[in-house]
């Protein structure tokens, strides 16, 4: 399964990329918006495509088919791995049948269910992004979204990854791995709770203390 980091921290970038964690970057305009303040929002997509060789999704802000395809025209002359992303509404399935058309890849975001998710690869979706933490927090099972949509898109052989997003913690990722997600997209925190284990804690200090008896260097 890809892991791609779910931010637009430009350090949090670098720390995952040069320890080879992750396999692309999403992002929001909210995240960018954190991270950009006044400047240019296309110089710190342009950096983040330069640090990550692989897929950055960079959304849309416009709300019609027309200017969603301009945007996401302009999004893609930043760099070649950018991914537009596009919100999943009538006019961003159009826009994502039109973007495709041209040869740019598109990730379609806030699925929150499985007729979605089939529509979305029937406009020609490189990427769906079922969110699962938020269909968690309204009381409905966001990982069985996930199971409904893999097992949909096996049994039509469609192609577009599914990428389960809005990750919370932990365990949703191992659910997202054993359901057969293509990609998840986590924060920063929870990429680095992921190799985190108290025995692997507990043996490290032990192995070390009995090196110590030794009393050399390797």
């Amino acid at each position: 399964m890809k892991i791609f980091l779910d931010t637009a921290d430009l350090g949090e970038i670098r720390r995952a990329a040069e320890a080879g964690l992750i396999d692309g970057i999403t992002t929001n305009p909210s995240l960018v918006a954190k991270v950009a303040g006044d400047g240019d929002p296309r110089d710190l997509y342009l950096e983040i495509c330069e640090t990550v060789d692989g897929p950055v999704s960079a959304e849309v802000v416009a709300v019609d088919a027309d200017r969603m395809v301009a945007e996401g025209t302009r999004l893609a002359s930043i760099h070649d791995n950018i991914v537009v992303k596009v919100p999943l509404t009538e006019h961003g399935l159009r826009a994502c049948r039109r973007l495709r058309a041209e040869g740019i890849r598109v990730n379609v975001t806030l699925c929150f269910s499985a007729p979605q998710a089939l529509m979305a690869a029937k406009a020609g979706a490189t990427y769906i992004s079922p969110f699962v933490g938020r269909l968690d927090d309204i009381g409905h099972d966001g990982m069985g979204l996930i199971a409904e949509i893999r097992e949909s898109y096996d049994q039509y052989g469609l192609e577009t990854e599914i990428l389960t997003a809005s990750i919370r913690h932990t365990r949703h990722f191992v659910l997202a791995m054993r359901i057969g997600s293509d990609c998840a997209t986590i924060p920063p925190k929870v990429l680095y709770q992921l190799m985190k284990h108290p025995l692997t804690d507990s043996g490290l200090a032990a192995f070390l203390k009995d090196w110590e008896t030794i009393g050399r260097e390797i």
